[in-house]
């Protein structure tokens, strides 16, 4: 058997890089048994065949992290793309992303993309919020070349999830990063104002740079069933978990308690509303899940 990762998933074919070439394989019946399913950056052991390049997937090694949506395996960071219009920037999908990477422990880097469009300092409010709270913000435009050297320093020699909704210029940045890339790129719906799928399918990107990038279907909502109770979701927003410790109760759930450290931080202003908003629309989500169970 030879070891590869697994750059590519269609239609129960899997397609193993190796240091001998690309195998497609199918996966042995007893993952399916054991209701388990190989994964887009799952690092495997195949039993090839060198006449067609074909073979099976034969065992999975141990993951390091395991992304729900979508669906990947071993992604050392996340790049969180968002745009200042067309789509307008959504916050609410925004924190959505970094509570699921956060909860991977994933190094993650926000893309504010086509700062050429902002009017109204949208991109530099986001960047000081964020960076605030201690994440790395950049300013992007396709359109002017704005800091694609810098977001091709930041892919290098790591395995990279882009994530965020469709339109917003996934594809476009990384047809700059590495213009032999040739990834489609969509428009913008003139009815709904919101991007069209143009990536299909997960697939795992060699970067001549070093690393690899995962370019991923865009989606507009993601569910938080992964958070099994309330108190866990302070533990994935930076900027509530900073003060939540000084509380007076550790139960706090900072929604009506008193002596609340959030709360007041929240009013200082130290903590942006929208996010404490978020906050709370999420523990709301979060309580009716589960009350199913």
């Amino acid at each position: 058997m030879i070891e590869g990762i697994i750059v590519k998933g269609i239609g129960g074919f899997y397609y193993v890089k190796t240091d001998t070439g690309i195998y497609e394989c199918r996966a042995r019946g007893v993952f399916r048994e054991n209701k388990i399913t190989p994964l887009i950056g799952d690092r495997v052991k195949i039993r090839e065949n060198n006449l067609d390049m074909t073979g099976y997937v034969e065992e999975i090694m141990e993951r390091e992290t395991e992304l729900i949506r979508p669906p990947v395996a071993n992604v050392t960071q996340a790049v969180i793309v968002m745009s200042v219009k067309s789509p307008s920037l959504n916050l609410w999908l925004l924190d959505r992303f970094l509570v699921l990477a956060e909860e991977q422990k994933l190094n993650v880097v926000i893309v504010i993309n086509k700062i050429d469009l902002d009017n109204n300092s949208i991109g530099k409010n986001i960047y000081e919020n964020y960076s605030n709270m201690g994440y790395k913000v950049i300013l992007s435009s396709c359109t002017l070349n704005k800091e694609i050297d810098t977001l091709k320093e930041v892919l290098k020699d790591e395995v990279t999830v882009f994530a965020g909704p469709s339109g917003v210029g996934k594809s476009s940045i990384l047809n700059r990063i590495q213009p032999n890339l040739k990834l489609k790129t969509g428009e913008i719906s003139e009815k709904t104002k919101r991007g069209k799928h143009t990536t299909r399918h997960v697939e795992l990107i060699e970067l001549d740079a070093g690393g690899y990038v995962l370019d991923t279907p865009g989606f507009s909502s993601l569910k938080l069933d992964f958070i099994e109770t309330e108190g866990e979701l302070q533990q994935y927003f930076k900027d509530i978990r900073k003060y939540s410790g000084h509380c007076k109760f550790n139960s706090c759930l900072h929604v009506k308690e008193p002596d609340c450290e959030v709360k007041k931080q929240l009013e200082l202003g130290n903590i942006s509303k929208e996010r404490y908003n978020n906050y709370l629309n999420f523990l709301d989500e979060i309580k009716r899940n589960t009350r199913r169970y």
